[in-house]
């Protein structure tokens, strides 16, 4: 964490403030980052990916905006710059995702040296390419606050863990208030790192029970839901029997079985994969 951090001191437009919420003490060292030129705040907030992102949102109380970033994203030096140029230039957009140059998170992952010298080898920024997406990429997701908190969007702290789907049932709730583009010109590389990953079974419970809860409370429609249950299912399924050496799908598949044994009896509980 301490040198994506640092290398957040090379955006054209740096950012106002730097707030880091670790799962617990022993994850950050703030003596790690100092002498940094960029105010850096630790924040405290119950373990969990979607309890820390609120308490980081709680913790800025006057920005217009917030860039999520994970741990283990590197951004290229334009990627703030082009965030505030296109939240001024799209009033009616309340949330924003990059395009990832590559993504560990479904292979053994990218070292930190790797993911630099991939941002920094990209030139000037492309032509702009602006779509309109269902969701954020959570490892890079711009958040316009005024509506968040007007119509009081948080991070549904209901989801364990490393919040399988967090980014997805954020970005729906707020889409009522306006628009979530994605655009190439806010690039940068997810290193997908396997530590503080959700293991195997936990997981898997995670990959249905989740979206299950998502699909009762009406954040995601149902057919958008079942089609990714059933190819988190299959190919847990398939691959238990060859997995990637990084990945337990043995694990994932017996978690994926005891979430629809739970679902069908009762109405979803994500909690319940803290159990396994």
């Amino acid at each position: 964490m301490p040198k994506v951090i640092e290398k957040l001191s090379q955006q054209l437009r740096q950012p106002d403030a730097i707030y880091v919420c670790p799962a617990s003490e022993a994850d950050y060292d703030p003596s790690k980052n100092t002498g940094f030129a960029i105010p850096i705040e630790v924040v405290k907030g119950n373990k969990g990916l979607p309890a820390q992102r609120n308490a980081i949102m709680k913790a800025v109380t006057d920005a217009d905006a917030i860039v999520f970033f994970d741990d283990d994203f590197v951004a290229d030096r334009f990627f703030l710059q082009e965030v505030e140029a296109l939240l001024k230039n799209r009033p009616g957009v309340v949330m924003v995702t990059g395009d990832v140059l590559a993504d560990g998170i479904n292979g053994p992952g990218i070292s930190y040296e790797d993911a630099c010298q991939q941002v920094d080898q990209q030139g000037e920024l492309p032509v702009e390419r602006v779509e309109n997406v269902f969701n954020a990429y959570g490892c890079n997701m711009v958040v316009r606050m005024q509506p968040a908190r007007e119509w009081g969007v948080w991070f549904d702290e209901t989801l364990p863990l490393y919040g399988w789907w967090e980014d997805v049932d954020f970005s729906r709730r707020m889409a009522p208030y306006g628009g979530i583009l994605k655009t190439n010109r806010l690039r940068g590389v997810h290193m997908g790192s396997k530590s503080g990953r959700t293991p195997g079974q936990k997981l898997g419970y995670s990959q249905v029970a989740n979206i299950v809860y998502m699909m009762q409370k009406g954040s995601i429609p149902t057919d958008v839901g079942l089609v990714r249950i059933s190819r988190n299912v299959i190919a847990n399924a398939i691959k238990q029997f060859k997995p990637e050496p990084w990945a337990d799908r043995r694990g994932r598949f017996i978690g994926n079985i005891k979430a629809i044994g739970d679902c069908l009896k009762a109405p979803a509980d994500p909690q319940k994969a803290l159990k396994l």
